[in-house]
């Protein structure tokens, strides 16, 4: 079971350093509408994920309350939306295509904002994982390792893309191709450090569980709505976003239902 969950935190992880790596085949940045496409498909993966891996499974998990069974899931949701935000306003960081950094000012350059904030919203994406391995290797939650599987997969395949959006900006800035894909690489680490903090307050609290699962949700959701739909709307011919939302929506829907 430990080794299962250890192969299942990494995986995530090589998706975007795979994705950095890009960076090395690749002449120039991503084209606009490939860039569309890549979010919109991480988007919709990410909003399958929040539904079916994270707040069903704690739902079920929080059964016993009868009616109440939404409390553990609505409390933990608002808590993760609550969290990102005050991320959001703590830590400077500059989105791509974006001119305007957010959050405090502060003297770092656009390179470091910008891995700053995909680092931040990979946060999630490690508490999503660990929370999944953290139900089962904890065996109380309804949760298969062939459903903790397909969360890291679909979180892997979205990831690819995302390596690659980090890495081809920061060598457009005029960093060295591997610099850049070490800032691509690092702005991943932190999903494997997030899946084992999770996993071990997990493993301390298991009654948090369904808490946890959906505070996870919660924390991606924000990142889609503020960060990733926007980007993926930008300029015209927006649909082409849209129709990937809706491919990565479906890849990880037939993922966590198959395989789960």
């Amino acid at each position: 079971m430990m080794q299962d969950a250890f192969w299942g935190i990494l995986i995530p992880f090589l998706g975007t350093s795979l994705g950095a790596g890009c960076v090395f085949f690749l002449k120039k940045s991503l084209s606009d509408g490939i860039q569309r496409a890549l979010t919109g498909f991480a988007a919709g993966v990410m909003v399958a994920a929040s539904v079916w891996s994270l707040l069903i499974p704690a739902m079920e998990q929080a059964a016993d309350l009868g009616r109440l069974a939404f409390f553990p899931a609505a409390v933990g949701f608002w808590l993760g939306i609550l969290f990102l935000l005050l991320l959001d306003h703590l830590i400077p960081h500059l989105h791509q295509n974006s001119l305007q950094a957010e959050g405090p000012k502060s003297q770092l350059q656009r390179t470091t904002m910008m891995v700053l904030a995909v680092t931040l919203h990979n946060i999630p994406e490690g508490m999503a994982v660990g929370v999944v391995y953290a139900g089962y290797l904890a065996g109380t939650a309804q949760i298969t390792a062939a459903g903790a599987l397909a969360l890291s997969l679909g979180i892997a395949i979205q990831n690819f893309p995302e390596g690659a959006i980090i890495s081809m900006p920061l060598r457009a800035e005029g960093m060295k191709k591997g610099r850049a894909f070490w800032g691509g690489v690092l702005s991943g680490i932190v999903e494997p450090i997030g899946a084992v903090l999770t996993i071990l307050a997990a493993g301390i609290v298991v009654p948090a569980l369904p808490y946890l699962l959906s505070f996870a949700a919660g924390a991606m959701l924000y990142v889609v709505v503020e960060e990733l739909i926007p980007e993926m709307s930008q300029g015209q011919h927006s649909n082409v976003g849209t129709v990937f939302f809706a491919v990565g929506f479906s890849v990880m829907m037939v993922l966590d239902v198959a395989l789960g």
